[in-house]
């Protein structure tokens, strides 16, 4: 997953967005800068004020030029949550993220769904021996590639046309980055999920995709589940699965299971994925606009953004750093009200970072 070497120095582009992301992104910045300060490593920030407010003050979304920019200038990108009841269209948060994720070709979505403590889950009897899976998915195809229309829009013969778009070279490159992401971490597990007993063209295409790029890989066990067992299976029993390929609708259901069998949205980060190119990291959870501006946001599932960002550029360190800190933090119970704590915010992020920087 590391798209370069562990260089010293970062050129980090930092895009806060909406509601609660203006409040948890300076948290995870916070975090990230003691953790670089505390290995000597060079930092350079680079904030965008691209979101609702600036949408709304002069129409700008994501600047024709950004996507070069960011390829030419950045080793990362660190962005918030997008969406704002002032803008009930989401344009800014479809030009942004679905822009980047389209222009920077970020094919890969993947979720690490980690039970920190037991306490959290749901789940009766599960440690956090059980609960450790990587879902990794397709990100650029499938039922999001927006194709489609209407036909009779708005009168009593409507018809809604949505396409679902599977290319060979997309299934191929998701399987394989799969494969090679387990393989790359010592993992033994690989499942891929379809719905090819009812989608029976773009998904006859993942089964025989599958069948071929699993062969070159012996050394690691690969299964295969129609998804609605796979939902089924995660909530019997997690700790079966450890790296789940998927296409861009399930893959996006079945990490939002998985955050919510870890303890809910706020613990969840993500990386969109180019391998070796400039990539994004963000948290998974909303703008949550009814509770922006609060300081009762949780901060760590944009810590933990932050934090996959560092492993993806070499800087395996920080990023073990920043995980243990929100371990301990929760282990502690210095935490956001939604986790049982009674931190702030901005005190959540202090934690945080005063325990990365005295680690």
């Amino acid at each position: 997953m590391t798209k370069a070497n562990s260089s010293s120095r970062k050129r980090i582009a930092i895009i806060p967005g909406d509601g609660i992301g203006k409040e948890v992104i300076p948290e995870a910045v916070k975090v990230l800068k003691a953790a670089a300060a505390r290995a000597s490593r060079e930092l350079v920030l680079n904030e965008f004020d691209w979101g609702a407010d600036r949408y709304l003050r002069d129409g700008t979304t994501l600047p024709p030029d950004a996507p070069e920019m960011f390829r030419r200038e950045y080793d990362g990108i660190l962005l918030g949550a997008l969406g704002d009841p002032r803008v009930p269209s989401n344009q800014q948060g479809a030009d942004i993220l679905i822009g980047l994720r389209f222009k920077l070709d970020l094919y890969v979505n993947a979720r690490p769904c980690v039970l920190f403590d037991e306490r959290l889950t749901p789940l009766k009897g599960r440690t956090e021996r059980d609960i450790n899976i990587w879902v990794i998915r397709e990100n650029t195809e499938g039922l999001y590639a927006g194709v489609g229309g209407f036909f009779k829009k708005g009168t009593a013969d409507e018809i809604a046309t949505q396409e679902d778009i599977n290319t060979r070279k997309g299934v191929e490159r998701i399987i394989r980055y799969a494969f090679e992401f387990a393989r790359s971490r010592g993992l033994q597990r690989v499942c891929m999920s379809d719905k090819s007993n009812a989608m029976a063209y773009g998904h006859d295409l993942w089964q025989r995709v599958f069948k071929e790029v699993r062969s070159e890989y012996p050394e690691i066990e690969s299964s295969h589940m129609y998804i609605d067992n796979l939902l089924m299976q995660m909530v019997r029993d997690p700790s079966q699965f450890q790296v789940i390929v998927t296409c861009n609708l399930f893959g996006d259901i079945a990490s939002d299971l998985g955050a919510g069998i870890i303890g809910g949205v706020g613990l969840t980060p993500s990386g969109n994925i180019n391998p070796g190119q400039v990539s994004l990291f963000e948290p998974v959870h909303g703008s949550a606009p009814d509770i922006a501006g609060k300081n009762i946001a949780n901060p760590i599932g944009a810590v933990l953004a932050a934090g996959m960002m560092c492993d993806y550029l070499g800087w395996t360190k920080e990023s073990r750093a920043l995980e243990d800190a929100v371990r301990a933090a929760i282990r502690e119970g210095k935490t956001t009200n939604d986790l049982g704590g009674t931190l702030g915010t901005r005190e959540a992020g202090d934690w945080l970072a005063n325990k990365v920087a005295s680690a």
